[in-house]
């Protein structure tokens, strides 16, 4: 299933997720730090939404409050109220 998000308070502009029975099957992200993102994309292929938000949850960029990893978090918690 495509879901999309668009994340907050990040350099990031853009998430589409691909996610099936609750693991991410890839990534895209438009925006923000591409080396990064590029690589935490990869990462996360094949994981369960649980691990990953429970990995990436809290985790700030500087003083910003947030970061794309806290918000692939926020997206894949979306993700779940939206398909439950």
């Amino acid at each position: 299933m495509k879901f999309e998000y668009i994340p907050s308070g990040v350099c990031s502009q853009h998430y589409t997720f691909d996610i099936e029975d609750d693991k991410i099957n890839s990534l895209e992200v438009i925006g923000g730090c591409p080396g990064n993102l590029k690589g935490i994309s990869r990462i996360i292929v094949g994981m369960n939404i649980d691990d990953v938000i429970s990995a990436f949850e809290g985790v700030q960029c500087g003083s910003k409050g947030t970061s794309c990893p806290d918000q692939i978090s926020k997206a894949l918690k979306a993700y779940k109220l939206q398909t439950r």
